[in-house]
């Protein structure tokens, strides 16, 4: 849509669109912006321009004239702006952080004028759990104060952008228009004083990228820019879902293929990013986006699906313009080795080098319900959480993982721990305590609940109090039970305690051999120790510390970090049932 003076790589590639626009050639002539070359794919509507932006360009609007022979035809104006002042060296989320997830759709309605738009195919029903219910940008910033109140350093809101797809377009994951936020949710500009506004109260913002496919309602699917834009371009091919095909040395090639190039669903057209053009297309739209909205971090979707030499090109090309971002990508699923085959620095058999810093970790996540609800044994329960911390030797950075008790794609915990305020606040714990970067689903701190089945347009209910004439309002308290006051207030407390423990944001994890329903762990560093203790037991306890006497060495007393409570270190440390706790000294 734009560009910038100043990019570390000046190359630019600008994708026209017109009218047999690729009969014409075209001419620029602005101080620092050469014409190289054009590219066309035999599709009459559509030329690329490559161009080369010297460091000292003029920043400011330029014209581009499309000629037969001697004569203008017609002309486009394109524009520069100069980029902000250490733009490259903006900071991404790390451990330090704690991520808060919203559905947009489902967070607040600042705006009930556009719960549906002009020319967008669905209107809103909120009746109808997987229709739009009219959340939006406005809504989104009116609450800032309140997740910045909990404890949140960073948000993370699922894709923004438009999707005019018929039905089930309010989760934003088939899109329509990778330059145009959703009409429904506001507008570019909307976007980007959200971010502004959320800056001024020291939240970041990390965007949701979605490289792997489109939505059906893409005005691509009317007009190709190439035969080869598509992967299966005649029609609908399912992708196998087989994860494993990629690192697999025993794979059939054919259904590693079926697995990259097969589309998620019909409704989501799978892009090729084998095409050059695809691929720079991809690389630039999310640098572009970066840039306009001023962001924190990207989280990419359905990561492992897209084509693999592409991704690292388009990581280590998105971390080469931003040295101190950060990228998480959506590996879904529970085997650890897989998800740490995509992980920058990890030496893999095939020789794969991947350039993407952070993932998802659902091999913890996908653990966590079984690991609380089921009977301690040699192998069930918190000793299949051990095992799995234990796995982390097959990552490059396990602190670089995000973990969360669950998430969009996940039945809300609460839920799957039969409504266990306790169990939930273990989890809650967990995830604040471990290494990597917590992350946590919108209303979790309310206790919303769904179907312990996955039935994603329940999970992803709207937010208490974001709607007017909601009884209950999580953001003002208003109707909340005591059992929600209570988890609120837990988090919350939990939150802003981290924001000053160097143990757990950057120090290293010891663990030990879980016991009777109690997994002790321990986060230091050379100013701090955290001894935290996930408690199963359903009876009052008195736990033993002399087991862990070379982690608290001389400490006599501690300081629980949930009740500000004294903590004696040289005597057996009485644990009530189901309470999990945590002590600085």
């Amino acid at each position: 849509m734009s560009w910038w003076v100043g990019m570390k790589h000046p190359e630019l590639q600008v994708m026209v669109h017109g009218e047999k626009i690729s009969e014409l050639t075209p001419e620029i002539s602005h101080p620092g912006v050469t014409l190289t070359g054009t590219q066309r794919t035999g599709r009459a509507n559509f030329l690329f321009l490559d161009l080369l932006i010297a460091p000292d360009a003029a920043p400011g609007s330029f014209e581009i004239r499309f000629k037969r022979g001697d004569t203008v035809v017609t002309r486009a104006t394109y524009r520069l702006d100069a980029r902000r002042q250490d733009s490259a060296d903006r900071r991404g989320f790390d451990a330090s952080d704690a991520v808060y997830l919203i559905v947009p759709d489902r967070f607040a309605n600042g705006d009930p004028a556009n719960d549906s738009a002009p020319g967008l195919a669905e209107r809103a029903d909120r009746a109808n759990q997987n229709g739009r219910h009219g959340g939006d940008l406005r809504g989104m910033r009116e609450h800032l104060d309140y997740i910045a109140d909990l404890g949140f350093t960073m948000i993370w809101p699922t894709p923004l952008l438009e999707n005019n797809q018929e039905h089930y377009s309010y989760h934003g994951y088939s899109i329509t228009d990778n330059y145009r936020v959703d009409p429904r949710f506001g507008t570019n500009e909307d976007y980007r004083d959200y971010v502004r506004a959320a800056h001024a109260r020291h939240l970041g913002v990390i965007q949701d990228i979605v490289l792997n496919h489109i939505g059906t309602g893409h005005w691509w699917m009317q007009d190709p820019p190439a035969a080869d834009w598509l992967n299966h371009p005649q029609g609908f091919v399912p992708t196998n879902n087989q994860h494993t095909t990629v690192p697999d040395i025993h794979a059939a090639p054919e259904e590693r293929e079926r697995f990259l190039d097969g589309w998620f669903v019909k409704t989501m057209p799978d892009l090729n990013q084998r095409n050059p053009l695809v691929a720079r297309y991809l690389i630039q739209n999310t640098l572009w986006w970066i840039e306009y909205a001023d962001l924190s971090g990207v989280r990419e979707d359905t990561y492992s699906y897209a084509d693999p030499q592409f991704l690292a090109r388009w990581s280590n090309a998105v971390m080469e313009e931003y040295p101190r971002f950060n990228i998480v990508g959506e590996e879904m699923d529970s085997a650890p080795y897989l998800v740490a085959y995509w992980q920058k620095g990890v030496k893999n058999r095939d020789g794969y080098a991947s350039g993407l810093p952070s993932l998802m970790d659902f091999p913890v996540v996908d653990l966590m319900p079984g690991v609380l609800n089921d009977d301690e044994t040699y192998a069930t329960g918190l000793i299949r959480l051990y095992e799995t911390i234990a796995a982390d030797f097959l990552y490059a950075d396990p602190m670089k993982l995000m973990v969360f008790p669950d998430n969009h794609d996940r039945p809300r915990l609460y839920s799957r721990l039969h409504e266990n305020l306790d169990l939930l606040k273990t989890s809650l714990l967990f995830t604040a305590t471990t290494r990597g970067i917590p992350e946590y689903f919108y209303g979790t701190e309310v206790l919303i609940t769904s179907p312990v089945e996955r039935t994603d347009g329940l999970l992803r209910a709207d937010m208490p109090g974001g709607w007017p004439g909601d009884r209950v309002n999580a953001f003002t308290g208003a109707g909340l039970t005591a059992k929600q006051q209570e988890a609120q207030a837990y988090l919350r407390k939990l939150l802003h305690w981290r924001q000053t423990s160097t143990a757990v944001t950057s120090g290293q994890l010891l663990h030990y051999i879980p016991q009777h329903g109690l997994y002790v762990y321990f986060r230091y560093d050379d100013k701090q120790t955290v001894m935290v203790v996930l408690n199963k037991s359903r009876n009052d306890t008195d736990l033993d510390l002399t087991r862990f006497r070379p982690m608290l060495k001389t400490a006599k007393i501690g300081r629980n970090v949930l009740t500000d409570e004294p903590v004696d270190l040289t005597a057996p440390l009485h644990l009530s049932a189901l309470k999990s706790i945590a002590i600085e000294f």
